[in-house]
């Protein structure tokens, strides 16, 4: 499995006239040829930002999905007059977190990137390994990931919340209680970090 991550920023104050028709065309055809695992809108950090996350089998399930969506006509939706940026990346899941996290899980989705020395991600994901289940007790993780095509040497986690509130609760908990962040990745792996918090409209498959 893969997941194709498209970050779109938009113009100003055209979120929600985008995600009108995006919701229309996504189900007037392009759910049929292959569903969302989400789709997220920025609430806290760079702000007029949308995600939407595909998930294929793989490259040639991907192509041959774009290139039908594109002959049928049901898909791109018309929406090129708002989008300001556009980026693509596609992700492979780290080897524990293989199905997209789905159902009502927010409304809140903090969404953390992490660029790391070459070389670095099969160590961080075995202390991943070792610490996932015991976070995961506290709250929900949606998806870990590395990058495959884009910006390389990267991983994405994102995280389910009930509110900025349990958030914080969560956040504290973990390292009051020694379970996070990972203690078996690599000393000094991590680069640069970010992070941003997102909100899903009612047709994201996770919300």
């Amino acid at each position: 499995m893969i997941y194709e991550v498209r970050t779109y920023r938009l113009k100003l104050r055209t979120v929600p006239e985008f995600m009108k028709k995006f919701e229309a065309a996504y189900e007037n055809g392009r759910k049929q040829l292959s569903p969302l695992a989400a789709f997220f809108y920025s609430e806290v950090g760079p702000l007029n930002e949308v995600i939407h996350i595909w998930p294929y089998k793989d490259l040639a399930e991907r192509e041959a999905v774009r290139t039908e969506a594109i002959k049928t006509g049901v898909w791109p939706p018309d929406i090129n007059d708002m989008i300001h940026e556009m980026k693509a990346e596609v992700f492979t899941p780290f080897p524990f977190m293989t199905k997209f996290l789905s159902g009502e899980h927010g409304p809140l989705f903090e969404y953390r990137e992490y660029a790391v020395h070459a070389g670095t991600i099969p160590g961080i994901i075995n202390g991943w390994k070792d610490a996932i289940d015991a976070r995961m007790e506290l709250s929900p993780c949606a998806m870990a990931m590395h990058t495959d095509i884009g910006g390389l040497n990267k991983y994405v986690h994102i995280w389910a919340y009930e509110s900025f509130e349990q958030r914080a609760q969560v956040r504290a908990e973990g390292v009051a209680k020694g379970v996070w962040p990972p203690k078996g990745s690599p000393k000094g792996a991590i680069i640069t970090q970010d992070n941003k918090l997102l909100l899903a409209p009612s047709f994201s498959p996770l919300r």
